[in-house]
């Protein structure tokens, strides 16, 4: 029984997008607790379906919601087994992108700079090549922007979420209030740091930028905690202590008792601005305390520290606390300038990577056939030179290819060489090989038993036989002669050469068009 449906389309998320995408959305909405859950059972599932893709997306999801529960060092590991993952799930650049950089962000803030700021450099050169309006580029240029944040490279930062926003003319509410969120709050981050560093002016500026982002998603109605805790802050800056103090009300003990703690710093935080702002000292340091007791890592401290000195400078004047406020200007002014050292560290990165790509496309062209793309005698010689004993070498003759360059043109001939390559190439999983090392010699390295390997081989020489070759040139009609070998522990790879070459004549006496897999 034959069916005239479309195949289904596979995600680019995975064939079961669902399971992983709906975990982004928990964290989205500052659900983090319910993230993981969600993230353990569609962990246990996608294994046993054998979406690896998918799977990728929800340990992704996973990382985020630990990282905002405050549990980075569980959050690192993901994203050192995401970004040092080499098989055939990962992909594509824009989500290769999209982890290096997330996983930049957590070694920033556990304090390793350099390790960071290297994955930021490998992050900003791939997203340079790649297509800039879709969800994948929005998603990633929004976690650079998250990352340049936690290095207080805020200039980058703001490009990065700005070009993360314009990556869709109509995005869907969720997706748009998410980076307007995070565009929000790195707006008042950075006018809190302003202010530290007695900006005053310019601070006022960027903060009242994020409070009208903020005010707009309140108003619109989306369920997003996290925003109306951002919007508690911004009001309480602005003076507006009245509508700061509603939003405390609503959300500080729901939050705390949901363990969401990076909310309940920015209301603690909030409270404490409106608790000073009425003369109530002590319950303004209380509050910053409280905010500062929730930080998982010492650089989310600063912001809380500031807030102590300044309360303390005015619950009891004097010399002494003038003196402990001027130190920690200083010292929050050294941290900045610091900035300055981190964009030098950036650029270095950078631009070792452009050097080591620009090597890495040369050797490219210098182990590339230039007709079909695939690779030449010199790759094919590199990988003979370090054979190990598994997997297999397959070669491969076109029948007759004289005759066929005599009958129909050389033009004819390169464009079945072209067709074959792609045939070859579909056939290779990621950590194989396919090499055209002569005028119509071809070989593949295949990760593979030797029944797995006869199966690829089969299956490659069906595809060419049945194609309808007259779609290139009436008449033409092409076939392929095939010598297998196995790999042997301890052999030479000019022995599983000669084993492979030996077959692949035997095939050739046989009659040609099939496969020979022993001498």
């Amino acid at each position: 029984m034959t069916s005239d449906r479309l195949p289904a389309v596979v995600s680019p998320y995975g064939a079961f997008p669902g399971l992983g995408l709906h975990i982004h959305d928990l964290t989205i909405r500052g659900l983090h607790s319910d993230a993981v859950i969600a993230a353990d059972e569609a962990e246990a599932v996608l294994r046993l379906l054998g979406d690896g893709r998918t799977y990728r997306v929800s340990r992704l999801g996973r990382m985020y919601a630990l990282s905002a529960l405050g549990r980075p060092d569980e959050a690192l590991l993901i994203g050192q087994e995401l970004v040092d993952d080499d098989g055939p799930w990962t992909g594509p650049r824009t989500t290769d992108a999209k982890i290096l950089a997330d996983t930049a962000r957590m070694l920033i803030q556990v304090g390793r700079m350099d390790e960071g700021l290297h994955h930021v450099a490998r992050a900003m050169a791939m997203l340079d090549v790649v297509p800039r309006k879709s969800l994948r580029y929005f998603s990633a240029m929004a976690s650079l922007g998250d990352a340049a944040r936690a290095a207080e490279l805020f200039e980058l930062a703001e490009t990065a979420l700005l070009q993360a926003m314009d990556a869709f003319e109509n995005p869907d509410d969720v997706y748009r209030s998410g980076a307007e969120l995070q565009y929000a709050e790195f707006l008042l981050e950075w006018a809190l740091r302003l202010e530290h560093v007695q900006r005053h002016e310019e601070a006022r500026v960027i903060l009242d930028k994020g409070v009208t982002i903020l005010s707009y998603w309140a108003d619109k109605g989306p369920d997003l905690p996290l925003g109306e805790a951002l919007l508690a802050v911004g009001y309480a800056k602005q003076g507006r202590h009245d509508d700061a103090q509603s939003l405390v009300d609503k959300h500080l003990l729901a939050m705390r008792a949901a363990g969401q703690h990076h909310e309940s710093r920015l209301l603690h935080l909030a409270h404490g601005l409106v608790l000073r702002g009425a003369g109530e000292l002590r319950g303004a340091r209380r509050e910053f305390l409280a905010a500062a007791e929730l930080c998982v890592l010492s650089t989310e401290t600063l912001t809380f520290q500031y807030e102590l000195a300044v309360t303390a400078a005015l619950d009891t004047p004097g010399e002494a606390t003038s003196t402990v406020l001027a130190a920690l200007h200083a010292h929050i002014k050294m941290l900045w300038q610091l900035r300055l050292d981190r964009r030098t560290m950036l650029q270095q990165a950078y631009r070792r990577i452009e050097l080591e790509e620009a090597r890495t496309s040369a050797d490219q062209a210098a182990t590339s056939d230039a007709l079909t793309g695939l690779g030449n005698r010199r790759m094919f010689d590199r990988r003979m030179a370090t054979v190990t004993g598994s997997g297999a070498l397959l070669l491969i003759d076109v029948d007759r290819f004289k005759d066929i360059n005599d009958a129909f043109s050389h033009g004819v001939g390169d464009r079945v060489l072209g067709e074959i390559a792609a045939v070859l190439r579909a056939h290779c999983r990621h950590d194989e090989v396919a090499i055209r090392f002569g005028g119509d010699e071809f070989a593949l390295f295949l990760s593979a038993t030797e029944l797995e390997a006869r199966q690829v081989a089969e299956r490659i020489r069906q595809v060419i036989l049945a194609r309808d070759w007259s779609t290139i040139a009436p008449g033409l009609r092409v076939t392929l002669s095939m010598g297998l070998a196995s790999c042997r522990t301890g052999e030479a790879g000019h022995e599983l050469y000669d084993r492979a070459d030996a077959n692949l004549y035997a095939a050739k006496r046989g009659g040609r068009n099939r496969l020979a897999a022993a001498a």
